[in-house]
């Protein structure tokens, strides 16, 4: 905790001033006197400097405090507290330890540290990747008010952190589904259809019920009306299958498909287990990865989480056809499989195709793949160049293999979303109500 002592440009400023006073006393001899008084003063008011911050053995402590778990694509908070524990106020400079993925290397917070009080110091961490993060050493150059000297000291502070799918994210679409106002903040009201729904209870009718749910007979029984309150069937079990092959590692705003993908899931699988039904897990790519079954029980949604904290990818072709395998020995009832893939050619699209159609024979598939944002913009760019001519046409022909891969795919009857990755969750959300609502699982 001494520290390194290092002596500040204030003090040499002064030396170079002492040394031309001390020259030019060979022109005016009684500049002589003023230099010897000026050197010995600066060099007394050094020392006094240098043992007003070397004389306390601990001048200042530093914490750091962060949630436990960060949220992968969400801003987290990070809060660094310095606390001056000498009876003298001290000018620092701090140099925080942040993570090597941030690269922050020369940012410092300035500050004059008031005697005994701390100060707060906040900024936010938007994590790109899972996995573990390491914050390092805290380093703090402390002057007192002469600005003679400064004393480096490095506050040991090296901690991890482990980053997770967004809870954040879960806890947040998870009150745009449950609340009553969800059409302006993205999540579509669907009208109920069919006969899918479970009988729960008669109640009395209030403005806005069904006029058809009326019970004609308890209406008559009680002398007022009655309605049928109905349920949406539970227990349904319900798939979110990911993609780990090479494709899905293609990266938006610095955040891979996959990872998309993976906080998706998570905001997905809350949502189906609070509607009541049955949430599972699959990954693949050339091998499966995770099958973790549909279940409700109260330790599910914490299992999911873990499995899809471990997704790692090998970077090779996915195989849709040990998948269909798979699902065909492992998923006895009918199912909805919400697919997260991509297809970046018409080609590879019908290559997985014959496989897709097996599933979707069996079960409610969904594919879901991403627009490229990138290729959008620069098709929109305005164009003044041949180059941007050329850059302009080919990002819009690619753009259009997306839109020709999910026409195709719907020409065969299987369900598909094109969506840019952050409306990723509210899409996937929305077909999952449509579903529900249509009976369609």
């Amino acid at each position: 905790m001494f520290g390194t002592l290092h002596l500040t440009r204030f003090f040499f400023l002064i030396q170079a001033v002492v040394v031309c006073i001390i020259g030019a006393a060979f022109l005016f001899p009684w500049l002589m006197i003023v230099g010897k008084t000026l050197l010995i003063v600066s060099v007394l008011a050094t020392i006094v400097d240098v043992m007003l911050i070397y004389l306390p053995k601990e001048p200042i402590t530093v914490q750091r405090r962060f949630q436990e778990r960060m949220n992968l694509g969400d801003s987290n908070a990070v809060e660094v507290i310095v606390i001056n524990q000498t009876l003298q106020p001290l000018n620092a400079s701090i140099y925080e330890g942040y993570p090597v993925q941030m690269q922050q290397r020369s940012k410092a917070w300035i500050a004059l540290l008031l005697p005994r009080k701390r100060k707060t110091f906040h900024y936010e961490f938007t994590p790109k990747e899972r996995g573990q993060y390491q914050f390092n050493d805290v380093v703090v150059f402390v002057r007192s008010p002469f600005f003679l000297g400064q004393r480096r000291i490095t506050v040991s502070l090296e901690q991890q952190v482990e980053v997770y799918p967004s809870i954040l994210q879960m806890k947040q679409y998870e009150l745009k589904v449950f609340h009553q106002q969800t059409q302006s903040q993205g999540i579509k009201k669907v009208r109920r259809i069919g006969n899918t729904s479970e009988f729960e209870q008669i109640k009395n009718y209030v403005q806005g019920d069904d006029v058809r749910t009326i019970n004609w007979k308890a209406t008559s029984r009680k002398n007022e009306l009655m309605v049928n309150q109905y349920q949406e069937e539970r227990s349904q079990p319900v798939y979110c299958v990911i993609d780990k092959s090479r494709p899905m590692q293609l990266a938006f705003d610095d955040m891979s498909m996959l990872d998309y993908a993976i906080n998706t899931t998570l905001v997905f699988s809350n949502i189906a287990l609070r509607k009541g039904d049955r949430a599972g897990l699959i990954t693949f790519s050339d091998k499966i990865g995770t099958l973790l079954p549909a279940d409700k029980s109260t330790g599910q949604l914490r299992r999911i989480l873990e499995n899809l904290y471990n997704q790692r990818t090998l970077f090779k072709e996915g195989n849709f056809e040990l998948l269909y395998q798979t699902v065909r020995r492992q998923v006895k009832t009918r199912s909805l499989l919400m697919l997260f893939t991509n297809f970046e050619s018409e080609f590879a699209m019908r290559r997985a195709l014959p496989m897709l159609q097996k599933l979707n024979k069996r079960h409610v598939l969904v594919v879901i793949f991403f627009q490229n944002n990138e290729l959008e913009e620069w098709a929109q760019q305005p164009v003044s160049t041949m180059k941007d001519l050329i850059q302009a046409t080919v990002a819009e022909k690619m753009s259009t293999v997306k839109w020709s891969i999910a026409r195709e795919l719907r020409q065969h009857g299987i369900q598909t979303i094109l969506s840019r990755p952050e409306d990723l969750s509210i899409n996937s959300i929305n077909k999952y109500l449509e579903l529900k609502a249509k009976g369609g699982i």
